[in-house]
């Protein structure tokens, strides 16, 4: 082996060896400067709501649910009472008891999407008509 191939093996070794020396006592150290955990610590069941309930809304749904087996799909809103009660209807084929979505947690019209927000939802999935999204994540965020 040449030299300079010696030097590269060698200047490679150091590099990991630093790398991994600066990542671990980086890591130390951000833990020992924050007396509380960086992340949320987990709720028991996280309330999805769905706000435009047509194909790409129920698709949106049906990931949330598939994504995790602590959420339930908790309200839905939709302009159109037909398309909540077909969109509804085909969760809770697919997924059964974790489609929660109570009479009182149905809301219909222009309005609904303010209801669905005050409904107690945690997470608020917008798949209504693009013109609308503005609207609808104005009030969401103004809610938090």
């Amino acid at each position: 082996m040449t030299n300079n191939k010696k030097l590269l093996i060698n200047d490679r070794r150091s590099f990991i060896k630093s790398t991994g020396a600066a990542l671990l006592y980086g890591t130390a150290a951000l833990n020992l400067g924050f007396p509380t955990p960086m992340f949320a610590a987990k709720k028991d069941t996280l309330r999805v709501g769905l706000i435009g309930c047509g194909g790409r809304g129920t698709g949106a749904a049906v990931q949330a649910l598939n994504a995790d087996p602590d959420v339930v799909l908790y309200a839905m809103a939709d302009a159109f009472e037909d398309r909540l009660k077909s969109s509804l209807e085909l969760m809770k084929k697919a997924h059964g008891g974790r489609v929660q979505v109570e009479k009182q947690r149905q809301f219909v019209g222009f309005d609904a999407y303010q209801k669905l927000i005050d409904s107690g939802v945690d997470v608020v999935l917008l798949a209504a008509p693009p013109g609308f999204r503005p609207n609808h994540l104005a009030a969401a965020v103004e809610a938090r």
